[in-house]
């Protein structure tokens, strides 16, 4: 599977350390930066990132800032991303199971390396549930989604 990494100047201290994790896993891995701790705004990288994701670039993606919910705030605000913050082994593989996630979002001043690396696998080893309940679910994501993208061009429009 490939899977793109990014991250903000909080997030950078960790990122790479994600990356090597990835590697050992045998994923394929590409780093959209950042590459320092000068200060980036995460919502460029997030960008980039889900941008990445929804053009088939990978299948899914982790980003590292200082909380992991800044990050995940903006990638919920792009279509056709599902993002979770995931800072415990269970929810990092039950947000795919359940909720189809493709992006995990984690903290580098909340959790440190060991944790990092067993999210991340539990994170890439999880696949969405073929349970009618959980597929069902995530078309009402689907749905919400595309009407209140409506909803805010009709407002735009008036």
């Amino acid at each position: 599977m490939k899977i793109i990494v990014g991250g903000d100047h909080a997030g950078f201290p960790l990122k790479q350390q994600v990356v090597n994790a990835i590697k050992n896993l045998g994923h394929e891995v590409e780093d959209f930066g950042c590459f320092s701790s000068d200060p980036i705004d995460f919502p460029d990288i997030t960008k980039k990132v889900c941008e990445a994701v929804l053009n088939g670039e990978a299948e899914r993606a982790i980003l590292v800032c200082g909380t992991g919910v800044g990050a995940c705030i903006a990638a919920n605000k792009i279509p056709g991303i599902r993002a979770s913050v995931c800072h415990d082994i269970y929810s990092s593989h039950q947000c795919v199971e359940h909720d189809d996630v493709n992006v995990m979002c984690i903290g580098a001043q909340i959790i440190g390396p060991v944790i990092m690396s067993e999210l991340v696998e539990s994170f890439l080893n999880a696949a969405f549930s073929t349970e009618e309940e959980f597929r069902r679910r995530v078309r009402k994501l689907h749905l919400m989604e595309n009407e209140y993208a409506q909803k805010i061009v009709n407002l735009k429009t008036k």
